[in-house]
């Protein structure tokens, strides 16, 4: 069998050919990146010509449905060469790796050029969250915004501008911050808000903290506070009535200390002060009406306009009640009428009268309750001094405890009255300007001091009467008529040891004798030991008396005997 030799032309072919396949196949190199161009696309896969001496298999799964739709022979695309040549001499290649490699070298690019890159948050983890940026990330809790967030569960499926700043592809260790950019926006607001702020200016914010003294407003990178004195010329209880967190407001810059950095706000000041002008508006006698808007335990705050308030007293709210608060009688909200009592545009207060709108029921008592008229009403109360007594809504009158009985020692109100009982008085006295009326029981009756007392009860007449009240320095004792007489511990005849309360009790009968009737004092004293005295000096006197009776009479009979006798001799 004969052989024929390749011509020269052929062998040249050949070795270029060789030396094409030896080139290609230097630059192809495991675990890198190439280009090759779609040659088949099948049901399970993708096959890729790289220019190598066999085709690459890539699996369907590696691709999108999306891309398998649009995908065609002749396309270019980007492979990761993971092995020349398997166990069987087939070239693998892998899209899903070049894809990751590709993600891979943008991320490092966005790191080293200090560029952000868009992230899912997905998940929630052990000090942060997971976000997916191509690649999985880690987002510290740390690095999530400018202040702690509360609710991190809220995050998940948001998207966010991050920022890279920490890779590591051989570990496949990424870590984000969404911080850092807002840190870098807030400086960068800042800086351009604090090269235009200037005192006066006019400036949008957003509320961003409040607290019990005033509201911080965020004027783009750096904060001011707009304090609650500067919140409105009216009365303010706190800062979260006119305010929540994330609500845009304009304000006034008040003053602005370059060296600390720190801004005072107004809102009040964009409007003008309604207090001027306050005194001529609302002259002292002017009917105002006004919404209840404040109340506390001594009155009641009205606002008469937007920034300009009154004060209503509990003292004068009512002619006819006791107002011990002023809930009793408004309530916040309510439209009210009042009348100016007082007006101090310096210190900003407006004194107001709600029962200066209605007729003072003092005003007719002179004339309706005339000195000496008699009254009846009710016993609203007792105190230790005396009684009040309803007459009209509005109007008491006192009966003092000692205008309550011409002759008994009245220790107190109750002895005579109780709450709620029917009485008769006489009108004894009227004080307008204080409002009082002063009433006396015991002027229903004549005065017996005046003439029955004196004329019944005679200084050393004996008196009977019975026990009243036993105190440290006598016992009192009521008379016939009603009338108390005192027998002073030193006419009570007992030993100095003695006590009276062991000696007399209350209704014990006593007789004894007056040694004094003070018609000016009204006063009536006793004494048992002149009684007693005057008792026994008449059972000596009695004696004697009795002895010289007996003494004549045995005279008589002792002469009557001697007559006898001698009329006997005589015979």
């Amino acid at each position: 069998m004969s052989t024929v030799s390749p011509s020269s032309d052929q062998q040249l072919d050949r070795a270029a050919l060789a030396a094409l396949y030896e080139e290609t196949f230097k630059n192809l190199e495991e675990g890198t990146i190439t280009e090759g161009h779609v040659v088949a696309v099948t049901k399970d896969k993708v096959v890729v010509d790289i220019g190598y001496k066999s085709e690459g298999m890539i699996p369907n799964d590696q691709f999108s449905t999306e891309e398998l739709q649009t995908i065609k022979v002749g396309d270019p695309l980007k492979v990761y060469i993971e092995e020349c040549e398997d166990a069987d001499g087939n070239l693998v290649l892998s899209k899903e790796k070049a894809d990751k490699m590709k993600i891979w070298e943008e991320l490092e690019k966005l790191f080293n050029d200090g560029k952000s890159i868009d992230g899912k948050i997905v998940a929630r983890i052990k000090g942060g969250m997971m976000v997916d940026i191509g690649v999985k990330a880690f987002l510290p809790g740390s690095q999530i915004d400018l202040h702690p967030v509360r609710d991190l569960d809220g995050l998940v499926g948001r998207t966010f501008p991050l920022k890279i700043i920490k890779i590591n592809h051989r570990r496949g260790n990424v870590v984000v911050s969404r911080r850092v950019l807002l840190e870098e926006t807030r400086d960068s607001k800042r800086k351009t808000t604090l090269s235009t702020l200037k005192e006066g200016q006019l400036i949008q914010g957003m509320v961003k903290n409040i607290t019990d003294y005033g509201a911080f407003i965020d004027l783009g990178g750096i904060d001011g506070l707009l304090h609650i004195t500067d919140m409105s010329w009216g009365r303010v209880g706190h800062p979260s009535e006119m305010f929540n967190i994330g609500d845009k407001v304009e304000v006034i810059v008040l003053k602005y200390d370059r060296e600390t950095g720190r801004i005072s706000l107004g809102l009040k000041q964009k409007s003008a002060d309604p207090w001027t002008g306050v005194a001529s508006k609302y002259a002292i006698g002017t009917r105002v009406r006004g919404r209840v808007v404040s109340l506390t335990d001594y009155g009641a705050f009205i606002e008469l306009e937007p920034g300009v308030e009154g004060l209503v007293h509990v003292s004068v709210m009512s002619w006819t009640h006791e107002v011990r608060h002023p809930s009793r009688v408004v309530s916040i909200g309510d439209q009210v009428e009042a009348a100016v009592l007082n007006v101090d545009p310096a210190t900003r207060k407006i004194s107001l009268g709600m029962k200066q709108t209605a007729p003072n029921p003092w005003d007719m008592v002179e004339g309706k309750y005339a000195i000496g008229t008699r009254i009846e009403g009710k016993v609203k109360s007792l105190t230790d001094f005396g009684a009040f007594v309803g007459l009209e809504e509005g109007i008491d009158g006192l009966i003092h405890i000692s205008d309550m009985s011409w002759t008994k020692h009245i220790k107190h109100p109750s002895e005579l009255f109780k709450k709620g009982q029917k009485v008769e008085a006489v009108v004894l006295r009227i004080d307008k300007e204080k409002e009082r009326l002063s009433l006396g029981y015991k002027q229903l009756k004549n005065d017996p001091w005046d003439d029955e007392i004196p004329n019944r009860y005679a200084v050393g007449d004996v008196a009977v009467g019975k026990v009243s009240k036993v105190a440290d320095f006598g016992i009192f004792v009521e008379l016939e008529g009603g009338v108390e007489g005192l027998i002073h511990i030193s006419e009570a005849g007992l030993d100095p040891q003695a006590k009276l309360e062991e000696k007399f009790k209350l209704q014990d009968e006593v007789t004894a004798k007056i040694i004094k009737v003070d018609r000016e004092e009204r006063k009536i004293a006793l004494s048992l030991r002149d009684h007693q005295m005057d008792s026994d000096r008449r059972k000596v006197d009695e004696y004697h008396a009795t002895q010289g009776v007996l003494d004549q009479s045995l005279g008589r009979a002792a002469k009557q005997n001697r007559n006898r006798g001698q009329a006997e001799d005589d015979k």
